[in-house]
């Protein structure tokens, strides 16, 4: 592992409009939906004062930033209007800043227009579910902002993924695709790439495990590596349990992805996930 470590030389850090953020320790991503329909139920905040009380929970609890998602990404979602998102998502950044100024947030989003005025409202982050596929302008939006950009791995839509799950070699596959927009992104003066190879997007439950499996082989990308499998179906599914009874799995899912190279869990439960990562540390290093 240690020799592994030290071939392959991730980039170490992420600025943050200034705020620069190391990844010498795994870091923990909160997650925020400011929709009616995300898949986990618990997740799901209807007012600008429960997004507050939720974000003043995960800083205590230990969030190094937040992700905050107005369109829901399960499958099967119904669509929303980019005025829609706009109406969720700039709010709720807009009140975060106000009263916890200091906090990174990523916001959750496939459209150029919501990144742009996200970062706007002083949002730090892009994550895009839809590695670029599904807004042309994504990339050189992006590229213009010198934001940290989140790119993750789905083929289709939230609508068709689930029909698109056909590969010769899952990873390798995965890497291939992610590699091509990695060059794309460079190109432009993207100086800040996560990688998330997208668990559950155009994947089968057996398709995610081989996914967690083999998941150290994204590290000859030589890019942060974000792992967000919090309360996905490859847990309560597998295990024949409901959302809510997923918390432990998910933990033991993290667990291994920390031991294959994770730098950023996107979860819902901040404070267990931040135990496990320092009990993690404490016995890796």
């Amino acid at each position: 592992m240690e020799s592994k470590d030290k071939f392959f030389r991730k980039k170490s850090t992420l600025n943050c409009r200034g705020k620069i953020l190391s990844l010498d320790t795994p870091l923990v991503m909160g997650i925020l939906n400011v929709t009616p329909d995300s898949f986990f139920a618990d997740s799901r905040l209807s007012s600008i004062d429960e997004v507050l009380h939720r974000t003043e929970a995960m800083l205590r609890d230990g969030a190094d930033m937040l992700d905050l998602g107005g369109y829901s990404s399960r499958p099967g979602a119904a669509e929303v209007s980019v005025a829609e998102e706009l109406d969720r998502v700039i709010p709720a950044v807009e009140a975060i800043m106000q009263h916890f100024p200091e906090t990174i947030i990523s916001v959750d989003t496939f459209r150029a227009k919501v990144a742009e005025e996200s970062i706007a409202a002083g949002a730090s982050i892009i994550n895009d579910i839809a590695g670029g596929n599904l807004d042309e302008a994504m990339f050189e939006t992006v590229a213009r902002l010198q934001v940290p950009y989140i790119l993750m791995h789905m083929r289709g839509t939230p609508q068709t993924m689930n029909s698109l799950t056909d590969y010769n070699d899952l990873v390798l596959e995965v890497i291939d695709e992610l590699q091509a927009k990695v060059a794309q992104l460079k190109n432009l003066g993207v100086n800040d790439i996560i990688l998330d190879p997208g668990f559950g997007f155009a994947k089968t439950v057996d398709q995610n495990f081989e996914l967690m499996r083999r998941l150290e082989e994204l590290r000859i990308l030589e890019l942060p590596l974000l792992v967000g499998v919090s309360r996905k179906s490859m847990t309560y599914k597998y295990l024949g349990i409901d959302q809510s009874e997923a918390l432990a799995g998910t933990i033991a899912l993290n667990t291994i992805a920390l031991g294959k190279g994770a730098d950023i869990l996107r979860v819902h439960d901040v404070k267990e996930t931040k135990q496990t990562i320092q009990l993690y540390t404490k016995v890796a290093h």
